[in-house]
């Protein structure tokens, strides 16, 4: 089969991960047959490399993964940083100040480790670790003066909260710090800063310039507002059918949910002639 766009970029948790946290069967040999004629097919997400690069390595990806909403990139096999993105020191606790000031724990990401000031046993907390693969690293105190003391290079700060205070504090945050930062907010619970410019189109364009591949020859799925710019920046932007609707509305396309291999459908319909 002929290819007709050259990169195809998915965000991963809600999109090519259904619900019960498994890639689908079709998704996998819609990816295979892709890669196999000469498609490139890579994840932007806002996990940890850490956590996402046992992931795609299980897939069988080669090339690079976005990792942070795009702030780290690196090469798969090797694990390798070809990017690394992250706060200025300064930036990093004031952006901890102004959560904790609104009475809400944080989670900063540093290298690889993932600090919080969520209480062990929280639940929100153990769901989170249990889906990432990822154990915190309790902070007894403020995050700010924990980032600040120890020099922390943060390439993600974020707040887990309950589902109905993600949307007023996504707000309040927004209107705190979106003009120096990347404010946005992805699944049920997080709400997620990051450096300004580091988002995941952003990602995408350097994906398309590290493969020498047109930005009208590129195709990017997603399901929540962290996808948005990612959608935006792609020649075709596709939302599978459990995004979210501020999401769906900016999209080209609607694809089947994570759950009906959404995916797979993207990549039969934009990465084939």
């Amino acid at each position: 089969m002929k290819i007709k766009n050259r990169l195809i970029v998915s965000d991963f948790d809600g999109t090519l991960l259904t619900t019960k946290q498994t890639v689908p069967e079709n998704v996998r040999a819609a990816i295979d047959e892709y890669v196999s004629a000469g498609g490139i097919f890579a994840v932007c997400t806002g996990r940890m490399l850490a956590s996402i690069l046992p992931q795609v390595r299980a897939l069988g990806l080669k090339g690079l993964v976005a990792a942070y909403q795009g702030t780290v990139i690196a090469d798969i096999e090797s694990g390798r940083l070809i990017r690394n993105g992250g706060f200025r020191r300064d930036d990093a606790r004031e952006i901890c100040r102004v959560i904790e000031e609104r009475g809400e724990h944080v989670n900063a990401y540093a290298d690889n480790v993932m600090y919080t000031t969520l209480p062990r046993g929280d639940e929100l907390l153990k769901v989170y670790e249990e889906i990432t693969g990822i154990r915190a690293r309790h902070v007894e105190g403020p995050m700010a003066d924990f980032v600040a003391n120890n020099g922390l290079y943060c390439q993600k700060i974020v707040s887990v909260v309950a589902p109905e205070k993600k949307r007023p504090l996504y707000e309040y945050l927004s209107g705190a710090l979106g003009e120096r930062y990347e404010v946005t907010y992805s699944a049920a619970v997080l709400v997620e800063v990051s450096p300004k410019g580091d988002d995941k189109g952003e990602a995408l364009r350097f994906l398309a310039g590290h493969y020498g591949i047109p930005l009208n020859n590129t195709v990017a799925v997603g399901d929540n507002l962290n996808d948005l710019p990612m959608i935006l920046a792609a020649g075709t932007g596709v939302a599978v059918a459990n995004g979210v609707e501020e999401f769906r509305r900016h999209a080209d396309d609607v694809c089947p949910s994570c759950d009906e291999g959404g995916v797979a459908h993207v990549i039969k319909k934009y990465g084939f002639e």
